[in-house]
């Protein structure tokens, strides 16, 4: 029995070792169908969910950049995509997730039906699902990037006590003794990561926390994020008033966070972004830590710039 256990095992390893490694760019879906389902209500329903537009962006991005490909398509390498959707119609109906079947890492989400009414009732059931499997594996890949060459600066472990991994092409460009700002230039402007500490019983009321929010950040950005020079006026980072944040739980280092999406601007100066900000509960501490990223890239898509930062925050472990 031992080498019958031994020798399957041995099995279940070497077809995890042979499979090749996956490729796409990141946020990338393949999605495998026939041109008519494609060109059809199928393809409608499709393009609803996995082409949805990302919250907080300045303008509308799509979650995932899709690919569409007949079925005659996938094969060889086409099936080595890190992301792919697989729609069908067939003699069964079965939605599910399919991981590291023709490459690794992989999701794959399959999604069948007898007739077009069934796959997208499928589709409507599976799709947060299957976006959700391919987002952590994004994210996962993202930072395994980060490994090839990670920052040396010691400057959040000192200051706040958590250890991230942080690209080395990002470098501290401002440090208080409750803030630190830590940033990269991109070709059209900048990515950009904030800290700072707050009272844990800070925005604890759920009727004035927008309200109380809006105004911790806009005293963040006018204490510590100037803007251009310009004659007589001050210019400092506050909170569009225009765009109603989105409000999110969510979990960083292991420990319960507040996330919030909206856009920037910058008060008496045309700039703006979008940023998202992580309100982390940190009881051992007695603190609530708030970690936020932005982008300035003017006529330029920033997803993907997004994307990065909060793959880097959500490397955070605390000491």
């Amino acid at each position: 029995m031992l080498i019958l256990i031994f020798t399957l095992s041995c099995k279940d390893v070497n077809k995890k070792s042979y499979l090749p490694g996956s490729i796409g760019s990141i946020n990338s879906l393949g999605v495998v169908m026939s041109n008519e389902l494609w060109e059809g209500s199928v393809g409608d329903k499709v393009r609803e969910h996995f082409a949805a537009p990302v919250v907080g962006l300045t303008w509308d991005e799509p979650l995932f950049s899709i690919e569409h490909m007949p079925l005659k398509v996938f094969t060889g390498t086409t099936r080595y995509r890190r992301a792919v959707l697989f729609v069908d119609v067939d003699t069964v109906n079965v939605a599910h997730v399919k991981s590291d079947l023709y490459a690794t890492p992989q999701e794959i989400g399959v999604i069948k039906g007898r007739n077009q009414q069934e796959i997208i009732s499928s589709l409507d059931a599976k799709a947060d699902e299957i976006i959700a499997a391919i987002k952590a594996m994004e994210l996962k890949e993202t930072q395994k990037r980060f490994l090839r060459s990670l920052s040396k600066d010691k400057i959040m472990e000192d200051k706040f006590g958590i250890t991230w991994r942080l690209p080395s092409i990002y470098k501290v460009g401002k440090k208080e003794d409750n803030f630190v700002w830590i940033d990269r230039d991109i070709q059209k402007g900048s990515m950009n990561i904030i800290a700072y500490e707050i009272p844990r019983k800070s925005l604890t009321n759920d009727s004035t926390f927008v309200t109380d929010f809006i105004r911790m950040r806009d005293s963040i950005g006018e204490k510590y994020i100037p803007g251009p020079d310009v004659l007589n006026k001050k210019t400092y980072m506050t909170t569009e008033d225009a765009f109603s944040p989105y409000f999110f739980t969510t979990e960083i280092g292991g420990k319960k966070a507040l996330e919030v999406r909206s856009i920037w601007d910058m008060e008496n100066y045309p700039m703006a972004g979008p940023f998202a900000t992580y309100i982390i509960d940190d009881e051992p501490n007695d603190r609530k830590l708030v970690l936020e990223a932005f982008t300035f890239a003017p006529a330029t898509n920033k997803r993907d710039y997004m994307f990065e930062l909060e793959a880097i925050l959500r490397t955070v472990k605390f000491k």
